[in-house]
């Protein structure tokens, strides 16, 4: 059944996010392996996935001028070629479980890079809006699947004391992709941009030939040699991996004879709202907290500021890179409550900064301070999101769902995120037209709201089991759960 790649991805991919693991038991121990060139490239080739969805999230923005005046667009033609890729998103994530189980982690990045190059080159070639939108959809449902099957295939190969620097470079490896294709943008047109976009496409496609299947994936289906040979070439030659063979074997018994005995409608019991709740708030929160307009239109938002639309989006960009790398080292040091908090804060301030910018500008008497402001409260907004609300999300989502429930969850909170995502991106220039001001400050009301809703709901899970986690999140309802939250 689809859920069950999902389940044992997710679980996988739980441990904390640096070495600083505490727990003990026999299992961590033997599972102390070290890096191994195997893992390391095998890594490399699927961070190509990541870097293809950073890629696709960048390229609307620096091409929406070129675009527009090449193909006579419309702002709402363009509007539907921005927000389609969310569509094919959705569509993506409906299909990433069930076909990750059918053809493998592997089969499955390939696939969904060459569909992502088809993408590609119809907007490349583009002669009507129809073929750009066909292109944009193709590219959404390779993503919406590499969003999955990317982080899922890290935590699958990698050992537990490997895990979480190894799953963690996913985001960074976004936010190089939405960097690159920002700077080559600005250089380049929008047809070229297109073709350059393929490139981490390529490369997937031809080394995956040359990495090994997912040892998890391989034991599911009994395949017992490959299982032992691949597991064997990612830990080292000499490597000792029978410990881990035995744990991982009897993981995939445990989960086979769960998911036998659960339903999708589960999820929705009463004993599981609470996560529900957190889990699927905190996806939407971080979506209509501004990050996909901004994302995606971030060229647009300098223009109506006047602001140099070649160098601004290239400093944003750039930001995000070393933002990211702090998150990573921040995270088990401070815990996720806290940098949520940080984020959220920091990312209220900095939209409510852009909206009073628009405010000078419409008011005409301040209008020289525009410009500036709203620099200073973009690149806020964009190192202040990606230190909490741009990752942290995904690790709670990974650490509060039991894995019984843990597949229709995971499905369930990907769907949220890539539909609210295309609700946001689609209605955004039109909101802009109605009031620039009026945009941000909806936008700055939606993290105050995110604020309040990390203080009141959100559970801290740096430091605890995900057996801890889940007991006690699946025996309580929502407002009676402050001590755990400040726990």
């Amino acid at each position: 059944m689809e859920g069950d790649g999902i389940e044992e991805g997710l679980e996988s991919a739980t441990s904390p996010l640096l070495l600083g693991d505490k727990s003990t038991g026999s299992t961590t121990t033997s599972n102390q392996h070290s890096i191994t060139p195997v893992l390391v490239f095998s890594t490399f080739v699927a961070l190509c996935g990541s870097f293809s969805y950073g890629c696709s999230v960048g390229y609307s923005s620096p091409a929406e001028s070129g675009i527009m005046k090449d193909l006579g667009l419309s702002v709402a033609a363009y509007s539907v070629f921005g927000s389609i890729v969310t569509i094919g998103g959705m569509v993506g994530a409906i299909l990433s479980g069930k076909m990750a189980d059918l053809i493998g982690r592997r089969g499955t990045m390939w696939t969904c890079q060459i569909i992502c190059m088809a993408g590609w080159l119809a907007i490349a070639f583009a002669k009507k809006a129809w073929c750009l939108d066909i292109g944009r959809f193709l590219v959404g449902v390779a993503i919406g699947i590499l969003t999955y099957v990317v982080p899922v295939y890290i935590s699958e190969i990698t050992p537990k004391n490997l895990r979480g620097r190894f799953t963690s470079a996913n985001q960074l490896l976004v936010c190089c992709g939405f960097a690159v294709t920002y700077f080559v943008g600005s250089i380049a047109s929008w047809r070229a941009l297109s073709l350059i976009a393929t490139i981490p496409s390529v490369v997937q496609i031809v080394c995956l030939f040359f990495v090994p299947e997912s040892p998890r994936w391989l034991a599911k289906l009994g395949r017992e040699k490959e299982f032992e040979a691949s597991l064997q070439r990612l830990r080292g030659t000499n490597s000792d991996i029978s410990e881990e063979a035995v744990d991982i074997r009897d993981a995939i018994e445990i989960l086979k004879q769960t998911s036998a005995e659960t339903r999708t409608l589960e999820l929705f019991q009463r004993r599981y709202a609470y996560a529900v709740i957190v889990g699927v708030g905190l996806i939407l929160l971080q979506t209509f907290g501004g990050n996909s307009a901004v994302s995606y239109y971030l060229g647009t938002i300098f223009a109506k500021a006047n602001v140099s639309t070649s160098s601004g989006p290239i400093i944003f960009a750039l930001l995000q890179i070393p933002t990211s790398v702090a998150t990573v080292l921040l995270m088990d040091l401070f815990g996720r409550r806290t940098l949520l908090m940080v984020s959220a804060t920091t990312s209220c301030l900095c939209l409510f900064l852009v909206g009073l910018s628009f405010c000078f500008q419409e008011s005409h008497n301040l209008k020289e301070l525009t410009p500036i402001l709203t620099l200073v409260g973009i690149l806020g907004f964009g190192c202040g999101f990606a230190i909490g609300m741009s990752g942290i999300p995904w690790v709670i989502m990974a650490e509060i769902f039991p894995v019984n429930v843990k597949a229709s969850a995971g499905s369930l909170v990907v769907l949220t995120s890539w539909a609210s995502s295309w609700v946001v991106t689609y209605t955004f220039n039109f909101m802009l037209e109605w009031s620039s001001a009026g945009t941000f400050f909806i936008f700055s009301g939606m993290c105050a709201l995110t604020i309040l809703f990390v203080w009141k709901l959100v559970p801290e899970t740096k430091g605890r089991t995900l057996e801890e986690i889940q007991s006690t999140l699946i025996t309580q309802i929502p407002g009676q759960n402050s001590v755990i939250a400040k726990t």
